[in-house]
């Protein structure tokens, strides 16, 4: 059953529903005034006939002077204390049975509903007090005919009414429905036809107002195409870059086994060739591997309090190997301060970053390393005098297998642009950010910011 057949039926239903307890409730409320209006009737004709009638001095009833003016909608009968019947109007004078036989040991005027010879009456018991002692029951009677007429009257017309006004908002529901659903139809056509063409460019057309329910869905929906075509993207460039990367690598080792085959002998250049190309494999895979692990969530920080002063100096000593006589690496200035962070983590950011500010550095060019308090905030600065890199390059060189191949080219001993995707991923886990700042041909910097222990707020503005 479709969305729109079941809001059609729904409306048409609590519109049925609503006019049904309406309906309802007005033939109660039309009953009890019937009811009403009868028993007013009854009370002025009871008071009519005690008013006039007369009690002898043994107990007898006389009403003679108000027999004549009973219609045949109203009756009368009185009965003695002992039970028998003292008078009665003109049209129950043959009726040798009470009007209201629960009414005869009344104390008080009671109105009640009766039946007789299958006739609705609705009676008023009103006892009969002489002195201190009831003498008898006086009831008053009258049809109820009027009552059942209106019954029988408006509850077909009711149903009636309910029945064609059920069907009319079924229709009218349809067509309103049919008109608020035709947006979902080109939703639903986009996607087929997504789907067909594998396009996942193409985006939902609304024309309507976007602030709708429809709107913000198509908007939704719009957005996760978006996500979608970035990540698919993302992906077949990562299996392409995957491919490239490993290609090189596996033609090397195999054309290396390739001639030690044809020359029958073990070649030393050929293994050491064929072992640094494993190291290269090596740490591939163990780069995506890193990857994989941070963005499954199933990479876990060991978080402790670390001094960044002495992190930094660690660092410092072990590049000062790799910068050795080509490349100046000296710190300009250093704090004594301590972050909440994963150690190896932090000094696997800052080996990366100085080793490629070293590597990528001309040499006599210089590097420079920098630690300082700015508010709550550990600032480390990594800054080269290399090439820099492109402005159109910048926003994308954390991007996996990215590599600004002007300013930076590709050597044997290069990575695979997966240190940076890395780097940032720790950065961020620790609450803190990367920034970079290049121009080309003077260099670039990178700013990495850090929460100092104990504050984990970000600043609003930084240097």
């Amino acid at each position: 059953m479709s969305l729109r057949l079941r809001l059609t039926l729904l409306n048409a239903t609590l519109m049925g529903g609503i006019l049904l307890v309406f309906g309802a409730a007005q033939v109660v409320f039309a009953n009890l005034l019937l009811i009403m209006q009868a028993d007013n009737t009854l009370a002025r004709a009871a008071e009519d006939v005690i008013a006039a009638m007369q009690v002898s001095s043994t107990g007898e009833v006389d009403v003679m002077n108000l027999q004549q003016d009973f219609t045949t909608n109203t009756s009368l009968q009185i009965w003695g204390r002992d039970g028998t019947l003292q008078a009665a109007s003109a049209n129950v004078r043959l009726l040798d049975t009470p009007l209201d036989p629960n009414g005869l040991r009344t104390d008080r005027p009671v109105y009640h509903i009766t039946i007789v010879r299958g006739v609705y009456l609705r009676v008023l018991n009103v006892p009969l007090v002489v002195g201190n002692r009831i003498v008898g029951v006086l009831q008053v009677a009258t049809h109820l005919a009027l009552l059942d007429t209106t019954q029988n009257d408006l509850i077909p017309i009711l149903l009636i009414s309910v029945l064609l006004a059920m069907l009319l908002a079924g229709i009218g529901s349809s067509l309103v429905l049919g008109r608020a659903l035709s947006p979902l139809a080109a939703i639903h056509e986009t996607v087929d036809q997504i789907n067909r063409a594998d396009d996942l460019s193409r985006r939902i057309p609304y024309q309507a107002q976007s602030n709708d329910e429809i709107g913000e869905l198509v908007q939704s929906f719009n957005q996760t195409l978006e996500r979608l075509e970035v990540l698919f993207t993302s992906q077949q460039r990562l299996l392409t870059d995957v491919s490239h990367e490993l290609r090189t690598p596996l033609t090397v080792i195999k054309g290396n086994v390739d001639l030690m085959r044809r020359m029958k002998e073990i070649d030393p250049e050929s293994l050491a060739s064929m072992y640094e190309e494993v190291g290269r494999l090596t740490r591939l895979v163990g780069g995506l591997l890193l990857l994989a692990q941070a963005e499954s969530g199933e990479l876990a920080l060991n978080m402790g309090r670390v001094e960044m002063d002495a992190l930094l100096m660690e660092v410092f000593q072990e590049m000062r190997v790799l910068a050795g006589n080509r490349v100046f690496l000296h710190i300009k200035e250093i704090d004594q301060l301590e972050i909440q962070a994963d150690r190896d983590r932090i000094k696997q950011v800052l080996l990366n970053l100085v080793g490629n500010a070293i590597q990528y550095t001309p040499q006599g060019g210089e590097v420079l390393l920098s630690l300082a308090k700015v508010g709550n905030q550990a600032r480390i600065i990594v800054r080269d005098t290399g090439p820099g890199i492109p402005a159109e390059d910048l926003p994308h060189i954390c991007e996996r297998f990215y590599r600004a191949e002007k300013s930076r080219t590709r050597s044997k001993s290069g990575g695979f642009g997966l240190g940076l995707s890395i780097a940032q991923w720790i950065v961020e886990n620790h609450k803190g950010w990367i920034e970079v700042e290049s121009k080309e041909g003077e260099g670039t910097t990178f700013t990495i910011w850090l929460p100092l222990f104990g504050q984990g707020e970000r600043p609003k503005t930084s240097e």
